[in-house]
């Protein structure tokens, strides 16, 4: 059974560490460490079950799975189709790839442009530049490895690191006190801002690229891929934490001494300033641009593989292209509207697709059993739905009061008990058709006897 070298696994992994690590994945952490200050470890502790742990698990279980439309078959073939789709657009041109291309223009580019200059024009010649790149990039993604893990993702790293290396030289002081939701909940507010790096959703695209990307370097048997994938998304996910780690690490100093922010933008350039003064906006934009271009070339891949595989008449280069330009033309609309947008989506499917995941994970017990998949998702989709409802402004009256009486529904998670009330009534299912099952087939033993 051949395996992966040393080497082509580090560059592996290195690709999925820059696919998950987007703008996105830069901002979140030190605004979670500036608004938690001395809470900061406890609520890192929940960002990295959602941030870290889901999305590696979820490259594992698609990878297995041979790609998420055949996880999400074992509920059903509708909610498959159904889900897979939504999936890939909303991570992908509807939301996740705009927020990419919109997001290193307005934090790190946009406060730093000479008054006069008109922000939409500028916008657009950025993200124009932006998406050509990614488009060129993207077109080949079989190198994706070699540019991915080579260049762009050190490039980014060693950034990071002389940022965080320098402010150990010029420390910015103690931890801030804790503010908002974190005085009195800091490890379950950490969870739920990790729903909003989008990566348990999108290490479901990213399961089969890392298992392409692993198949090029000459590894064809399935359970060769599976292991280096599991080796793989081990090493991302260390690499992610070590990062998310120094970024929370920096924003809590910089909560210490310099007070809130509006978001985690705007507390990496106090952290660069500081330590840099007027040049660290250039080193912060450079830092932006690669985290976000990584991310939207390893999306803009993933969904043109898989919208390629439901019409022949229409080629991976010509979804390629597609993406891009209807992803650089939502970009334009702002980050300010995509966000408004983001926050219920990923509301209503982040929980469906975490079980899904777990399900995934404990295919061993189950083998597949269409009750157990689609009780567990029905009884998870029904609250998830529910809330991003709510969250979204649309009044459901009494059904929100019933749900309201679900423990831990007031933080967020009311649909962990119905899941696993799902589950458990999906396993009792099976345990009884499995019995009923056997006891046919004894009786029909005894007949022909």
């Amino acid at each position: 059974m051949k395996e992966l070298s040393k080497k082509d696994l580090l560059l592996v992994s290195l690709m999925l560490f820059s696919l998950f690590f987007g703008a996105g994945n830069l901002i979140f952490p030190p605004f979670l460490g500036q608004t938690a200050g001395t809470a900061t470890w406890v609520a890192m502790a929940g960002f990295f079950i959602t941030a870290v742990g889901f999305p590696v698990l979820g490259v594992i279980v698609v990878a297995k799975s041979r790609g998420l439309n055949l996880l999400a078959d074992r509920v059903n073939p509708v909610f498959s189709a159904v889900f897979t789709v939504l999936i890939y657009l909303s991570i992908g041109p509807c939301l996740g790839i705009p927020r990419a291309g919109s997001l290193p223009f307005e934090m790190a580019v946009a406060p730093y442009l000479p008054e006069g200059v008109s922000l939409t024009f500028a916008m657009f010649l950025f993200t124009l530049v932006f998406f050509t790149v990614a488009y060129w990039l993207s077109l080949s993604p079989t190198k994706l490895v070699d540019r991915m893990g080579k260049v762009l993702t050190p490039t980014l790293l060693t950034l990071i690191a002389v940022i965080f290396i320098s402010a150990l030289v010029k420390p910015l002081g103690a931890y801030g006190e804790p503010t908002g939701a974190y005085v009195n909940s800091a490890f379950v507010t950490g969870f739920l801002e990790g729903y909003l790096t989008m990566d348990t959703i999108a290490a479901l695209n990213f399961g089969i690229v890392i298992a392409m990307a692993i198949r090029t370097k000459g590894v064809e048997e399935e359970k060769a891929v599976v292991s280096t994938s599991i080796k793989a998304g081990m090493i991302a996910g260390g690499l992610l934490i070590a990062i998310y780690s120094i970024l929370g690490h920096l924003g809590a100093t910089s909560g210490g001494r310099f007070g809130a922010t509006e978001n985690g933008a705007q507390t990496l350039t106090h952290v660069v300033t500081y330590i840099f003064g007027k040049p660290g906006a250039v080193l912060l934009a450079v830092v932006f641009t690669l985290a976000c271009l990584t991310t939207c070339v390893g999306l803009i891949t993933s969904c043109s593989q898989y919208f390629a595989t439901l019409t022949k008449k229409v080629t991976y280069k010509s979804w390629v292209a597609i993406l891009a330009l209807f992803s650089m033309t939502v970009a334009n609309l702002g980050l300010t509207k995509i966000l408004s947008i983001s926050v219920p989506v990923l509301n209503a499917i982040y929980p469906i697709a975490i079980m899904l995941i777990v399900l995934g994970c404990l295919d061993k017990f189950f083998k597949g059993n269409s009750a157990v998949y689609s009780l567990t998702i029905l009884f998870t989709g029904v609250v998830s739905i529910v809330d991003a409802l709510g969250q979204a402004g649309i009044n459901l009256g009494s059904v929100v009061k019933l749900f309201e009486k679900l423990p831990l529904y007031a933080d967020g998670l009311g649909w962990i008990v119905p899941a696993l009330s799902g589950m458990a009534v999906g396993v009792v299912v099976m345990l009884v058709k499995e019995k009923s099952g056997s006891e046919q087939s004894v009786n029909g033993k005894e007949v022909m006897d």
